[in-house]
């Protein structure tokens, strides 16, 4: 097994620029170059224990997200992933099935594995599961959903839900729509709640009373998606529907599928987050879209400044929601 040493006689380079460089340390560029391909032509690989016990850090982030099938999440985590192993970082992964005792268990086993970092869309409500981390000093960025009692403590990355909803639902208005339902998330979650003021503020906004009967709430899954379809589509004057989330938008496609309903003839309906979807369905669908790019590559920004400040400044961004056209609402007339 090649050694630092065998890196030294490869480079000519000296035993301290070498280890600054494998320890996350800035070298000049052509010595960072002679090192990678040393490493390359050697197969070098860290001992990342031994490194971790010398420099107090695992050079690993953890991140605790509901579940591993959610695009939203899993694109972000890619992007972010792409930038932290660029600088020597991995990361790890837990799942916790939307269940808020095996996302506190999740917290655990990553701090046991001395993680540098925590990633979390949260379950929990009260955010006590990461009481733990933030008293151990590990920095823990929020995704998605804000937890209040946490402000100030943790580092946050949201987007504007009440701007996106209420965009998507103005949209629908003028284009004549008047019974609008809705299919938001679990209630007492953070974005469903955002979502949910964007869709009420649209409906006031405009003069119009939002009907309780038009709201129905799922739980971000295909199959919540599909239920609050079918059961929007028995409402009598129903027009359009507005889904608030990627995999509930696709549950509430099948459903009309299911039915012969024809969009936008029979139901205009404007979806959430996945433009490869609204590509591939027919007729093209109108999305509100998330900057899923830009949210992994600040949460990789923020671990690389807060591992590297003795005092990292507490980050709390909002980013801008956007609403992609498609052919998915029609334009009707009513009296």
């Amino acid at each position: 097994m090649a050694t630092i040493k065998d890196i030294a006689r490869e480079t000519g380079l000296g035993l301290a620029t070498i280890s600054k460089y494998l320890n996350g340390g800035t070298v000049r560029e052509k010595n960072r170059l002679a090192i990678e391909a040393a490493v390359d032509k050697l197969g070098y690989t860290v001992n990342e224990l031994a490194r971790s016990l010398k420099t107090s850090r695992s050079r690993t982030i953890g991140v605790v997200i509901p579940e591993l099938g959610n695009a939203f999440v899993t694109t972000i985590i890619t992007e972010m992933e792409d930038i932290l192993r660029k600088n020597g970082y991995s990361v790890i992964v837990c799942d916790c099935r939307t269940d808020a005792a095996q996302e506190r268990e999740a917290v655990r086993f990553l701090l046991q594995k001395r993680v540098d970092g925590i990633l979390n869309m949260p379950v929990s409500r009260d955010g006590t599961h990461l009481d733990s981390a933030l008293e151990a000093g590990v920095p823990v960025v929020l995704i998605d959903r804000m937890i209040d009692r946490l402000a100030g403590k943790v580092h946050s990355i949201l987007v504007d839900n009440a701007a996106g909803a209420s965009a998507a639902v103005s949209r629908l208005i003028d284009a004549g729509h008047r019974h609008i339902g809705v299919i938001l998330g679990p209630q007492g979650v953070f974005t469903t709640a955002q979502r949910h003021l964007g869709y009420s503020r649209a409906m006031t906004r405009n003069g119009l009373t939002p009907d309780a009967a038009f709201v129905v709430y799922g739980d971000y899954t295909v199959q919540g998606g599909y239920e609050g379809m079918r059961r929007l589509l028995e409402l009598p004057g129903l027009t359009a529907v507005f889904v608030t989330n990627y995999e509930m938008t696709l549950g509430a496609i099948i459903a009309g599928n299911e039915l012969s309903v024809k969009i936008p003839e029979r139901l205009s309906l404007i979806g959430f987050d996945n433009l490869q979807l609204s590509q591939v369905i027919q007729p093209r669908l109108t999305i509100v879209t998330q900057p899923l790019k830009e949210i992994g590559e600040a949460a990789a920004g923020i671990f690389l400044e807060a591992l590297e400040a003795d005092a990292p400044e507490i980050r709390e961004l909002v980013l801008n929601t956007g609403l992609l056209e498609g052919d998915s609402v029609g334009t009707i007339s009513e009296p």
